[in-house]
């Protein structure tokens, strides 16, 4: 099992890109805080930009979080599989911090980073907003 998930964040993450030099984020709600670094594509900047945003979330199909960003990212890349704690767009403003491994359909998703903490805050039904600011 562990293989199967170290096999998927460096999946993930290779088809991704390179992570941002240094840029790490800091997701917090009423159910604990998590970092994550970011890879580094045009979405991801023009996040940090918009830095810092608060965002209503839902569950969605237990599995992931997922909420509006006040205004949509750039399109890159897309990908159908994610891991345990990758951060996401579905559509070009639509936010997702997935809480277990999988597929989406196509056209995927785009992927924004990787949470580096136990992203298991998120596994529970219900919403939640949470805080996404630029770690110090």
């Amino acid at each position: 099992m562990l293989t199967v998930l170290s096999g998927a964040v460096v999946v993930t993450l290779a088809l991704a890109g390179p992570a941002m030099a240094q840029t790490r984020i800091v997701i917090s709600s009423d159910w604990g805080k998590v970092t994550a670094e970011l890879v580094d594509n045009e979405a991801t900047r023009a996040l940090v930009r918009m830095l810092p945003v608060t965002i209503a979330m839902r569950d969605h199909l237990r599995q992931e979080k997922t909420g509006d960003l006040p205004s949509p990212l750039p399109e890159v890349a897309r990908q159908t599989p994610f891991a345990k704690g990758t951060l996401g767009l579905w559509s070009a403003d639509h936010f997702v911090i997935y809480y277990r491994d999988g597929r989406v359909p196509q056209p995927g998703i785009v992927i924004l980073g990787q949470v580096s903490d136990d992203v298991s805050i998120f596994d529970r039904p219900g919403s939640v907003t949470v805080r996404v600011e630029r770690a110090k």
